[in-house]
């Protein structure tokens, strides 16, 4: 158990003298900041020269914190590099797929695979850890800033070299590869590894396998530059270690946290996408689920850059997001940030402080959502968020299919932000689970949107439907083969046997009139999708196609296995009409699988279960601003106020929360 909740903000006090340093320092403890993050953009400061570094005003710095009550998690800076490292040596810039080289200026410019960038980002770190790494006050470090934010693969030499080594590691001789890849498709087999390009510019398109793959390959890289740099913190420093990644990067999250201790991001998700900051909440819960995760940057007010600005959270929204944030099981919220940089590219983000130290828009929203925090503080400490029975398969690895494939451009996270939003309002609590997730412990496993599913993972899958858990695949789950290849035993290769179907076509639907029906209603079906005929004495068809090219076939269908079962969703019922469908459908299925931890609350309010030695605690948020209500399955107590709650109907104001004992 964490024995307190943690309340932070950016902080750059290599940017501002002594007076600025001391006033932040006064108003962060009147705003309840007791979490200062600091260092990822001071590799120019500690090292102005090559070979000249100086730590020690940093840890002045995590000093004084200290003295004021307020912790410290020290970044790397290696997002930064200094001009001396890539002045002249462009071989260690970052190379975009249309060949341009990327120059000094922003950040994440060199490529982090190159030898000597890795060299000078060792030598930092052991510097940082060995000078910082046990000063109290310092309770966790964070690697680098984001990660494949504003880049994604580097075609650089350094990483061709490296691409071909890892072909040949995994591949073991060109025929594989070539057989795997079918090469043979417009004259394209290879005699060596080293003749196998890079995904760079082409006339058209190139094949699927080295694309995909490519992108695997950057992913496993970049993971491993993280794990080198945790390696050498931890030879000086007992803190813990974290990266501040997100769903939008180019990572492989589940892979890149392997390493790491726990679990951190970033978001601007604004109150009008509030389901994506709740599917954040409940995806980073489930990446280190043996330790709280951290949400590291939310802005208190608005996102902004010299080219765009987003919209100010309306008043009271922040409190929302905080207490939401703790109650699903975040150990600190953090602001982007302290105080507004009065150069550079971000100028125009929001800021707790202005540049001229005073106030800014959404100042008294921090002391609010801090004095929120201090009222809940000690009972969430004393609980656990409950593990929801329902699971969503998440899976980064699934954003480079779709980004290799993406038919009429799919985004895997908009996809797979509605499916989980239908879920959220519909009062279920869930879990998203990477895909080496443990499923103990769950009743209903969706799986979509998944193009490949690894042996290992189909394996788990169905140890989980044949303790009784009911699994639905689909759509768009298990069409391709790791190597992004089709199948050509069957539409979905094994999958189809062990689901009881065979897979007569598989097509897009848009424009061609499909109608799908299940559970006495009707919709148009969308995507690329497969159509069903269930094998003999195999499964039962649960909704079949009405209209369109396949009329008579199924889309839907059930197939028993062990004490549960296997669902095949082979198409995506659209508009509003497709949204009561799939509403019916997961209805229908959770009461099967006897999903109780769900509740009655009106969208656009929240209800955060959790466990603790006293029993179970309900945090319940309105998200939207306009009020919600629950209602409560037996009398309790409402913490804060002391005050005994009947069973029954339970309302909670705009952007209100209560916290009630069952």
């Amino acid at each position: 158990m964490n024995h307190k909740l943690y309340y932070g903000a950016a902080w750059y006090p290599e940017l501002w003298g002594e007076a600025e340093r001391k006033h932040d320092l006064q108003l962060m403890k009147e705003t309840g900041i007791n979490l200062v993050r600091m260092g990822e953009f001071i590799w120019s400061e500690l090292e102005p020269e090559e070979g000249s570094i100086d730590i020690r005003p940093f840890a002045e710095q995590i000093r004084q914190l200290h003295a004021y009550g307020i912790d410290t998690i020290m970044c790397t800076p290696t997002a930064t590099p200094p001009v001396w490292l890539t002045h002249g040596h462009p071989e260690r810039l970052i190379i975009r797929a249309d060949g341009a080289v990327m120059g000094h200026g922003s950040r994440q410019h060199v490529c982090t695979n190159h030898p000597y960038f890795r060299q000078r980002a060792a030598i930092i770190t052991e510097q940082l850890a060995k000078e910082l790494g046990q000063l109290p006050g310092l309770v966790a470090w964070q690697l680098d800033n984001e990660l494949k934010a504003h880049v994604s693969e580097c075609m650089c030499g350094t990483c061709k070299s490296l691409w071909h080594e890892w072909l040949e590691s995994r591949y073991g001789n060109i025929g594989k590869l070539n057989e795997a890849w079918g090469t043979g498709v417009w004259s394209q087999t290879y005699q060596q590894f080293v003749q196998v390009p890079q995904p760079v510019a082409t006339p058209f398109l190139h094949n699927s396998s080295l694309v995909t793959l490519y992108r695997l390959f950057q992913m496993e890289t970049t993971a491993g530059f993280a794990a080198e740099q945790a390696a050498i913190l931890r030879r000086y420093s007992p803190a813990p270690i974290t990266h501040n990644s997100s769903v939008a990067f180019h990572v492989d999250n589940e892979q890149l946290f392997r390493e790491l201790d726990f679990a951190s991001y970033d978001t601007y998700a604004s109150q009008a996408n509030k389901h994506a900051y709740l599917l954040n909440c409940d995806l980073w819960r489930n990446i280190k689920p043996e330790r709280d995760f951290w949400l590291l940057e939310t802005s208190p007010a608005y996102a902004g850059s010299l080219m765009s600005y987003g919209e100010p959270h309306p008043d009271g929204y922040l409190t929302a997001e905080a207490v939401s944030a703790y109650a699903l099981g975040a150990g600190a919220f953090c602001y982007w940030l302290w105080r507004q940089q009065r150069t550079g590219s971000e100028q125009t983000h929001s800021s707790i402080i202005s540049a001229w130290g005073k106030p800014a828009l959404g100042y008294d929203n921090v002391r609010e959502a801090s004095a929120a925090r201090l009222l809940i503080e000690p009972h969430l400490l004393a609980t656990r968020p409950a593990q929801a029975e329902v699971a969503i398969t998440y899976s980064d690895r699934t954003k480079a299919y779709l980004a290799t494939e993406p038919h009429r451009k799919l985004s895997y996270r908009s996809l797979l932000g509605d499916f989980y939003k239908r879920i959220l309002d519909m009062g279920i609590h869930r879990d998203l689970l990477p895909e080496g997730g443990e499923l103990s412990g769950y009743k209903l496993l969706f799986t979509p949107f998944v193009h490949y599913l690894s042996p290992e993972y189909i394996q788990k899958a169905l140890s989980f439907a044949e303790a009784g858990g009911i699994w639905i695949a689909g759509p768009l789950s298990g069409g391709r083969t790791a190597d992004h290849t089709l199948h050509t035993d069957a539409a979905l290769g094994g999958l189809e046997r062990i689901a009881g179907v065979i897979t007569r076509y598989v097509y897009p639907m848009e424009g061609t009139g499909s109608i799908g029906e299940a559970f006495g209603l009707s919709a148009p079906l969308s995507l690329w999708s497969a159509v069903f005929e269930p094998l003999p004495g195999g499964a039962t068809v649960t909704g079949r196609i009405t209209a369109g090219r396949t009329p008579g076939l199924a889309f839907l269908t059930e197939q028993p296995y062990g004490r549960g079962a296997i669902v095949m969703l082979g198409s995506l019922p659209s508009g509003e009409a497709g949204d009561k469908l799939l509403c019916a459908l997961i209805d229908h299925y959770a009461a099967r699988a006897g999903v109780t931890l769900r509740s009655d609350v009106t969208q656009g309010t929240v209800v955060c279960p959790r466990h603790g030695a006293s029993g179970e605690l309900w945090t319940i948020v309105n998200m939207d601003g306009l009020g919600g209500s629950v209602t409560l399955p037996r009398g309790g107590q409402d913490v804060l106020s002391g005050e005994h709650v009947p069973a029954g109907p339970l309302t909670v104001g705009a952007y209100g929360y209560r916290l009630i004992a069952l």
